[in-house]
């Protein structure tokens, strides 16, 4: 086993087989819980049991996931093989939770404070692995997480199968393949049966891919996304960003309201901003908007945004001319 870099051949269906979900979202409230110890667990040397709690508590990674990725890549460092205490295997992985140098070089972490990050030592590598996975979406999306750790969904299986063994009681791992319940939650009510309609829409698009110059229905762009919202509400807007920046009424930061457009990147020289939202949670800051090329329709914050918001319309105070009828 090894962490190297193969493409998804696979469907959806075959990886997220098991995921946590309900209704329009994932609960991922309990993603992070460190689960009881099993009877099972006490074959895990005590040290290794230690660091895997240790790094599942920093990085809020269950610690016995961890310990599955560290019994499916060497048992727990047991393995007489190479490249597990030293040297590397034929895929130029070392050490016990098996970095190949360029994934170390970009994750590995000093975890005993001993100034030196070094894969073959398990208290270095273990918080590695804790740290990677939660770069590639652990706890809320377990399985595409341990997937990136190694391209296999036999190796996703085992390792779930392995943590589920070393648990005391039943093991939910979480999966969120669309919008969180906690991003749900919390969203005002929109104000007219336009927005509405246009929240309604753009929720129904989440997870669907971003695609340059899509307008739906399988894939979309940032401002295909919103002129689509709109049209499903009957109103027609611009198809890009820059002309829907000017055609609605301009909003102030601070009173935007569910529906409402949001822009980003307004660079010198063009004719208006480059990206642009639809307002969900005003009080939250988030949007939901189709970001870029290799990512889905999804809810994200946009006061966090780089840059953050140049502005906001409201299309629905539009008055049919070329323009905003009002800042409001």
């Amino acid at each position: 086993m090894s962490l190297v870099a193969i493409p998804l051949f696979f469907g959806a269906n075959q990886l997220y087989n098991g995921a946590a979900s309900g209704g329009d979202c994932t609960d991922t409230s309990n993603a992070s819980t460190q689960p009881q110890e099993s009877g099972n667990a006490n074959a895990i040397p005590a040290n290794y049991l230690a660091l895997y709690k240790k790094a599942g508590q920093q990085y809020g990674i269950p610690w016995n996931v961890l310990a599955g990725v560290g019994w499916i890549e060497t048992h727990h460092g047991q393995l007489k093989a190479p490249g597990v205490t030293s040297g590397e295997n034929s895929m130029h992985a070392g050490g016990p939770m098996q970095f190949i140098p360029d994934t170390w070089k970009a994750f590995g972490v000093d975890g005993n404070g001993d100034g030196k990050k070094d894969r073959y030592d398990p208290a270095d590598a273990i918080p590695a692995a804790a740290r990677y996975l939660k770069h590639n979406g652990a706890p809320t999306r377990m399985r595409s997480a341990i997937f990136r750790y190694n391209h296999l969904v036999s190796y996703v299986n085992s390792v779930l199968a392995a943590a589920q063994n070393y648990a005391s009681g039943s093991f939910d791992v979480v999966q969120a393949t669309g919008p969180t319940c906690a991003d749900m939650n919390g969203a005002p009510v929109a104000p007219n049966a336009v927005s509405a309609q246009v929240i309604t829409f753009a929720k129904a698009q989440l997870n669907k891919p971003y695609v340059y110059g899509a307008v739906g229905p399988n894939s979309f762009d940032c401002s295909g996304l919103t002129s689509a919202a709109y049209h499903s509400a009957g109103v027609t807007i611009p198809r890009l960003s820059d002309a829907q920046y000017w055609w609605g009424a301009r909003v102030p930061s601070g009173q935007e309201q569910p529906g409402d457009l949001v822009y980003f990147d307004y660079r010198h020289g063009h004719s208006g901003p480059g990206h642009v939202g639809i307002v969900y949670n005003p009080k939250a800051g988030t949007m939901i908007v189709a970001p870029h090329t290799g990512d889905v329709v999804k809810i994200q914050g946009y006061k966090s945004y780089p840059g953050g918001p140049v502005g906001f319309t409201r299309p629905t105070a539009h008055n049919g001319h070329n323009g905003p009828t009002k800042r409001l």
